[in-house]
């Protein structure tokens, strides 16, 4: 991993305004797929079903999973395109 040079401070408050816009979105979207999906709105999406499981226990159970995996890659694919724009990016 290469060592970030000497940047200005306006690049480098940049970079950390956009990772923390990335990382709240990231747990922003954790948080409703898993409590509003799971809990909240649970009785709503009952309403609907997948694969004979009403949707509101599937969110619960396996769609909750499948989110946090889907938002794990996401996160490491913009993060990894926000270093190369700062110039952080990792040495091959």
């Amino acid at each position: 991993m290469t060592k970030p040079s000497a940047k200005p401070s306006s690049t480098n408050k940049n970079y950390w305004h956009t990772s923390l816009k990335i990382l709240f979105s990231i747990l922003f979207i954790w948080f409703f797929v898993s409590f509003g999906c799971g809990i909240l709105f649970k009785d709503s999406l009952d309403a609907f079903s997948i694969g004979g499981a009403p949707l509101g226990f599937w969110m619960a159970q396996q769609g909750s999973i499948l989110c946090f995996v889907g938002l794990l890659l996401a996160y490491s694919f913009w993060m990894n395109r926000l270093d190369e724009q700062h110039g952080y990016e990792e040495e091959e």
